[in-house]
């Protein structure tokens, strides 16, 4: 079929399924197809409810049920991009058309922003087709475009190196995009920072459609994207990073200990130390609730943990800094470093690094998640407080994942993510379920909420802080009207604190004055009468 028959073909089903939409989302498909920044046809990335595919290629990438119901507000069509044109001609016709756009890579953001808005119509620009990966050993760098997987991309540098690795997230399926631009974090982040710590060059399309590296956008749009959320700013393509070295051979370690076992005394102690051990370690500390032998509801904290180096060495460390812990040599794995992101993931034993490769996630639930930060150890009082209030709740876990090292030693505007010295952990609150429907997410979400409230007295203040990539809306919504300034300030300062925010405003009134790019959170434009 020529292109002149696939587009009759095209707009015969569109005049008639957009019969009742308004002149602009068909204005906005003819200027797609017709786009002279096409270099190759558009038509076969374009999905709306009348292609049999719609459903799928929309729900492919929901991470979270929540934002899969049917009351959930759907796009009026989807562009899973192909090439960087498709990319370009997006950007030019949804600004000529006032079509808002969403930005999708993994779909891994916790309140749906990348595939989901009360405004209507919107479409999505969905990158998961640009995924390609050059790794090059010998430079010690990786290019990697935003739509491929962290999985991809740490099987792409084990089949180079394995004593190379990038210090990201232990989750697979998280798509590139969304992880760096966010600031991203993993195992790795005492030793090596955070993932945008380790991010020397990008490629992002600005509202104008061009494409811009480092040196062409300048050093403010490039820190912007570094940690203030790339969609704010335009769509990053790529980013280039540099690999960092790990042993051939890690250990890895899970103890749990329950109220029966001293929790608080050793939870105590981790608050004490977990940001001052050796920047090679990294214990996290989970608690969640669970039913002891006598079938009563009691606090378990577990301790999975990542060390770049061998057992031995590891013991020693242990020995010295937290004894109470009780690790023991049984306790201990060794195995290379992409085992230890499976054994991190749970991932059965023995699972080949191929595993990585899959973009289906381990299970789908309805979610909530929220942040925090603790800068000074909670009392054993206050530990017996939180951990009451968890058993009564029951379903809320608490994971505190420590700082220290190499984050302390970062500037706090280095990057727009400010949580760096004077931090000792980060917080995540998660809750998940598997009832459908609002009432149900209500009724759980506002457990979290509950918790996150009881938490107050413990964590970071003026203000309370949070982290972009822990995306939570119960902290502001931007409505994006005239009063978007005032609304951005509200959690805006949460997420980057007062200095950076301020920057990220200005980068942001400069590259998109006219607030294109925008979603529920997204970086603010200054009031007109301050531009």
């Amino acid at each position: 079929m020529s292109i002149i028959s696939l587009i009759i073909f095209f707009f015969f089903f569109y005049t008639h399924s957009l019969a009742t939409s308004n002149n602009a989302q068909q204005n906005f498909i003819q200027c797609l197809i017709t786009s002279p920044e096409l270099t190759t046809p558009i038509t076969g990335a374009i999905y709306t409810p009348v292609n049999a595919s719609f459903p799928t290629v929309l729900q492919d990438y929901i991470r979270n049920l929540r934002f899969n119901e049917s009351t959930t507000p759907k796009p009026a069509l989807i562009v899973t991009a192909l090439d960087l044109s498709h990319v370009k001609a997006s950007i030019i016709c949804a600004k000529k058309h006032n079509l808002l756009m969403k930005t999708r890579s993994g779909g891994h953001d916790y309140e749906g922003l990348s595939y989901v808005s009360d405004r209507s119509p919107f479409f999505i620009l969905d990158l998961f087709n640009l995924r390609s990966i050059n790794v090059s050993i010998e430079d010690e760098t990786a290019w990697v475009q935003t739509g491929a997987t962290l999985g991809e991309l740490y099987y792409k540098i084990a089949e180079k190196s394995n004593t190379h690795a990038f210090p990201a997230g232990v989750c697979p399926t998280v798509g590139v995009g969304g992880h760096i631009s966010g600031a991203g974090y993993g195992n790795m982040m005492r030793k090596y920072g955070l993932t945008v710590d380790n991010v020397i060059d990008a490629e992002i399309v600005n509202v104008d459609g061009k494409l811009l590296n480092r040196e062409s956008m300048g050093e403010d749009l490039f820190w912007a994207i570094t940690g203030g959320g790339g969609v704010s700013f335009g769509v990053v393509i790529s980013y280039k990073v540099t690999l960092v070295r790990v042993p051939a051979s890690v250990t890895v370690f899970q103890v749990r200990k329950t109220s029966e076992q001293n929790v608080t005394d050793v939870a105590y102690r981790w608050l004490q130390v977990a940001n001052k051990l050796d920047n090679n370690l990294f214990i996290r500390m989970v608690f969640d609730v669970v039913n002891n032998t006598n079938g009563e509801k009691t606090i378990r904290a577990s301790f999975p943990s990542l060390f770049l180096g061998n057992t031995t060495t590891l013991l020693n460390i242990m020995d010295q800094s937290f004894p109470e812990l009780g690790l023991q040599r049984t306790d201990c794995q060794e195995m290379n470093w992409t085992q230890s992101v499976l054994w991190y993931y749970n991932f059965p034993p023995g699972s080949p690094d191929s595993t990585l490769l899959s973009r289906v996630p381990r299970s789908l639930v309805h979610l909530k998640r929220k942040s925090d930060y603790v800068k000074k150890p909670i009392s054993k009082q206050g530990l017996s407080s939180i951990f009451k209030k968890m058993v009564e709740l029951q379903r809320v876990v608490l994971t505190f994942n420590p700082y220290g090292g190499r984050m302390a030693e970062i500037s706090e505007f280095a990057k727009p993510f400010p949580h760096r010295a004077g931090n000792i952990a980060k917080i995540q609150y998660a809750l998940d379920w598997n009832e459908n429907g609002v009432e149900a997410a209500n009724r759980y979400i506002n457990l979290t909420r509950v918790l996150y409230e009881h938490m107050t007295p413990f964590v970071s203040k003026l203000p309370r802080e949070a982290f972009l990539n822990y995306r939570d809306l119960d902290i502001g919504v931007n409505h994006n009207g005239k009063n978007s300034f005032v609304e951005g300030t509200v959690y805006g300062v949460k997420y980057f604190k007062e200095a950076n925010f301020k920057r990220l405003v200005k980068v942001k009134t400069i590259v998109d004055p006219d607030n294109f790019f925008r979603n529920e959170q997204s970086i603010p434009t200054l009031p007109s009468f301050r531009k």
